[in-house]
């Protein structure tokens, strides 16, 4: 077992295989659903919250864990035996996350004056953060101290990109996250905008007419940033599974990809996304 913990939040949409294979723990985030309070992957699942957000009448709200959330997994993971933790987490501009983590790590220190945490705001989000968390917990079983596993995600913040497009921007306005994309919101009904993020915020990055053309730019983007380079890719979907497939496929043609594999967002990002978001999250490696 890793003598380093390694913790982070729902949001990043690691697949649940991942997460046990590397002993990564996330704390879930709230989805408010009219009257009701959702704990994202614990009391709904990615496809039954697609099926309803098919046919809503209305965009439910999110929102993230508290110190307590944050307090209690901590304390979960110091009565196990850990001594060191790194908790990384989605990016601050667009979440409390991070600031609820770090009023925990304060809590703890109280509580447990010998335990060193590690709270890192990625500046990102999904499998962005994603990669984040699964080279950190790599490092972790690989024995690495906690400095070093922080240097390591550290090193990423800066290199990991997003992109993704969707038929409608509507859920990131109507959630209020559209970040510097405000202006593709009133696109004509037939173009497919493409948005990325830049040190943290949601930013346009180019328009398409079809889906397809959309995928190709994406392609194009990443080959540009990766060069004769190598990455590894996550690519990622709310309901569209063949969406990201035909994405990997124009991707991988034009770019050496080390390792890859789909997922797919949790309910807590799918409420911004909307159904049929599709695509990726990558960053260049050595």
């Amino acid at each position: 077992m890793a003598n380093v913990a390694v913790l982070t939040d729902s949001t990043a949409s690691i697949p649940e295989d991942i997460l046990q294979r590397l002993h990564i723990r996330t704390v879930a985030y709230y989805i408010h659903r009219g009257q009701e309070v959702l704990r994202d992957l614990v009391t709904i699942q990615r496809d039954e919250f697609l099926r309803w957000m098919m046919t809503a009448r209305f965009v439910p709200t999110t929102a993230s864990p508290g110190p307590g959330d944050y307090f209690e997994a901590y304390k979960q993971l110091v009565e196990e035996g850990k001594e060191d933790i790194v908790s990384i987490h989605m990016t601050s501009k667009a979440s409390g996350g991070f600031q609820a983590a770090t009023v925990a790590q304060t809590m703890m220190k109280e509580e447990a004056p010998g335990v060193t945490i590690e709270v890192i705001d990625t500046r990102n989000v999904s499998l962005c953060q994603g990669w984040m968390v699964i080279e950190a917990a790599r490092a972790a079983l690989a024995g690495l101290s906690l400095n070093q596993i922080t240097a390591t995600v550290k090193k990423m913040i800066p290199i990991s990109r997003m992109l993704q497009t969707a038929d409608t921007l509507k859920y990131l306005y109507l959630g209020g996250r559209i970040g510097k994309a405000q202006n593709l919101v009133g696109s004509l009904l037939n173009i497919k905008p493409i948005v990325g993020m830049d040190d943290g915020v949601i930013v346009p990055m180019g328009r398409a007419h079809s889906r397809g053309q959309a995928y190709q730019q994406m392609a194009d983007m990443v080959a540009d940033a990766v060069g004769r380079g190598k990455a590894k890719i996550a690519y990622v979907h709310a309901g569209a599974q063949r969406e990201v497939e035909k994405l990997k496929e124009l991707v991988e043609a034009k770019v050496d990809v080390v390792e890859s594999f789909f997922a797919e967002l949790s309910p807590a990002l799918a409420v911004h996304t909307g159904p049929g978001t599709a695509g990726l999250c990558y960053y260049p490696v050595e």
